[in-house]
């Protein structure tokens, strides 16, 4: 497991987001898990063409700030 941090701009505010990879990902968990002041805010989960989506959704923030935690992750083309 890998643990970096993100920043995410949303309506001027820029917002900061750990982000634990779990490298060894087996396909039966989420492979990325993002936190918020160590509370679970949710994971993502990789297609077969390196595009996230949603696994898991606590509704801790708004979906669209999970679209955007996906789309900078997905900007770092891991």
């Amino acid at each position: 497991m890998e643990k970096f941090e993100i920043s995410v701009t949303d309506n001027n505010e820029n917002l900061h987001f750990e982000v634990f990879d779990y490298m060894h990902h087996d396909g039966e968990n989420c492979k990325y898990e993002v936190f918020k002041n160590g509370q679970f805010v949710g994971s993502f989960e990789p297609d077969g063409h390196k595009i996230l989506h949603i696994c898991k959704n606590p509704g801790v923030i708004k979906k669209s700030m999970l679209h955007l935690i996906a789309d900078q992750l997905e900007s770092y083309n891991i």
